[in-house]
């Protein structure tokens, strides 16, 4: 086996990808599977059932958004920011603090906000207690007063971003916020971390979560030179100490794992097919997608319509240990109808796809609470 192939073994044994429940099953599972990757994206577009739902659902197969919805109401996770809106560990809140420190004070999470209306509005959930932003709107006609659905909403989500204000759980899908001293439970450490701390918890969460890392996907998205700079110096001091060695992947990518990976026999891939998110902890980052699948994915419900070449929403199959092509697929909720607009193949598959792809297709149909498939194309690459 190529090193290439070994590392998308271990990639995707470490996303909990390769075995059927990896992490167990229930509520149980699905806090070790939110522990073990270190977030979960949290998505609103529901063309199929909503990314954070999806994500866990791949994992733990007898999964139910209840779960997710007790966890938080438990306080055993949190909503916050990680490279983007994102369910976390409750754990790991003081790593949380770098980001809203840095955005409190002057420094807006908006370009102009209006700090008046958000220290009315920090006063107002203090007095009465969590409220969502249709509790500040104002349906008399005329003139709007200050908790006008648009400011207030800013506001809520500046005095959210920096800290002052947590999510203490949704209501459908609309947030609900309150003060961080009703949502915290007593054990959280609310110390902030060091950058040489932070920079730590980054590389441990990606090399659990992915068995190996680079640089750029340790600080994906994250800005500050100063914080690469301390991956940088933790990750050489690592492989300095021998708890990491690198590997050269491409002239641009030098992959960081433990030596003790490598010279273990690579996981099994068993002849199962999972239909990932376009949100997936294991497909977001598309340079990783280039490195170590050859699977080039982009999120197109982003591109405008004319320059889409796989559809609006399409998802990446997974077979084996390979991404081997995606699906544009919609849920009709009403008809209970899931729609198949194209699947396309990109790699070769062996004759055990056709059976395990339709497997995952009524499983997926079942999750997303669809009792009939319509397929309207089936395409073939490569």
């Amino acid at each position: 086996m190529s090193i290439v192939g070994k590392l998308r073994r271990i990639a995707l044994d470490h996303q909990g990808l390769l075995k059927t429940n990896a992490f167990g099953r229930g509520k149980l599972a699905t806090l070790k599977a939110i522990e073990h990757l270190g977030y979960i994206q949290i998505d609103t577009i529901s063309v199929v059932e909503r990314a954070h739902h999806h994500v866990l659902w791949s994992r733990v197969n007898n999964y139910q958004p209840r779960f997710l919805d007790q966890l938080v109401r438990e306080r055993k996770v949190f909503e916050y920011w990680f490279h983007a809106a994102a369910w976390l560990p409750m754990r790991d809140y003081r790593f949380a603090l770098p980001r809203m420190n840095r955005i409190d004070g002057d420094r807006g999470w908006f370009k102009a906000f209006d700090k008046k209306l958000t220290r009315d509005i920090l006063q107002r959930i203090t007095n009465e207690g969590p409220l969502r932003a249709r509790d500040f709107e104002d349906t008399r006609q005329g003139k709007k007063e200050w908790w006008d659905w648009k400011p207030a909403k800013q506001a809520l989500e500046q005095l959210f971003m920096q800290g002052e204000l947590m999510v203490s759980g949704r209501e459908g899908f609309q947030k609900v916020y309150d003060l961080p001293e009703r949502v915290l439970p007593d054990w959280v450490n609310s110390s902030q971390p060091t950058m040489a701390g932070f920079a730590s918890h980054l590389i441990d969460t990606t090399l659990r979560a992915h068995g190996f890392a680079t640089q750029k996907s340790i600080t994906y998205l994250r800005k500050g030179q100063a914080l690469r700079d301390a991956v940088n110096q933790e990750l050489q001091d690592r492989v300095s100490e021998g708890l990491l060695i690198t590997v050269k992947l491409s002239d641009t990518s030098l992959v960081y794992i433990n030596p003790e990976l490598l010279e273990t026999r690579a996981p099994r891939a068993q002849s199962q097919v999972s239909i990932l998110s376009p949100f997936d902890n294991a497909v977001i980052q598309r340079q990783r997608g280039r490195d170590i699948f050859g699977y080039d994915y982009q999120i197109e419900c982003y591109v405008p319509a004319p320059k889409r070449q796989y559809g609006y929403f399409c998802l990446p199959i997974l077979y084996r240990d390979s991404l081997v092509g995606r699906i544009d697929c919609k849920v009709h909720r009403k008809q209970k109808l899931f729609e198949i607009k194209s699947v396309h193949l990109e790699k070769p598959v062996d004759e055990a796809f056709a059976d395990a792809f339709d497997q995952a297709l009524v499983a997926f149909s079942e999750f997303n609470g669809c009792e009939e498939i319509k397929t309207r194309l089936f395409e073939r690459q490569g």
